[in-house]
């Protein structure tokens, strides 16, 4: 049976995917303790990089908050596939965003709200979080956004 988490991402019509394998020597995710780590997550939707671009230039920031929140859905991917049950998840303790950015781009906030939003509305105020939001020069596979989170478990 879904718990209440998974309720609520079938209420807004959310489909989480199967949790990406690594691209490289490193692992999806960490459980230490009562927190878990989960590496950047990209958006990725069924099994491919989506939202390519660089925002400023060639991405609009509406566009580049629609690939936040795939980011987003991507991390509660990893996040079941580490605990098996959304329930488990406390608190998100942080987010990391990395937005891929053209010199001049400088509102990288409003792109990681796409990923704030989504969480919150999902989780509730479990979802509300500490964050940071920069611009990079490029990110794996051009897309624009990458994401990474850090969770309290129970």
């Amino acid at each position: 049976m879904a718990g209440a988490i998974e309720a609520k991402l079938q209420e807004l019509g959310v489909d989480l995917p199967v949790a990406a394998t690594p691209a490289a020597n490193y692992v999806p995710f960490h459980v230490s303790g009562k927190q878990l780590f989960i590496s950047g997550q990209l958006p990725l939707i069924a099994g491919g990089p989506e939202f390519k671009g660089t925002v400023g230039s060639d991405v609009d920031v509406d566009t580049a908050q629609q690939a936040a929140r795939a980011c987003a859905i991507n991390i509660l991917a990893q996040a079941k596939a580490a605990l098996g049950d959304l329930d488990r998840i406390a608190q998100v303790l942080r987010l990391g965003g990395f937005v891929s950015s053209a010199p001049d781009f400088t509102n990288h906030p409003a792109v990681v709200n796409g990923a704030s939003d989504f969480l919150v509305e999902v989780l509730g105020d479990k979802g509300r979080h500490t964050r940071f939001a920069v611009g990079v020069a490029a990110l794996p596979l051009d897309v624009c956004v990458e994401i990474d989170a850090l969770l309290a478990v129970e």
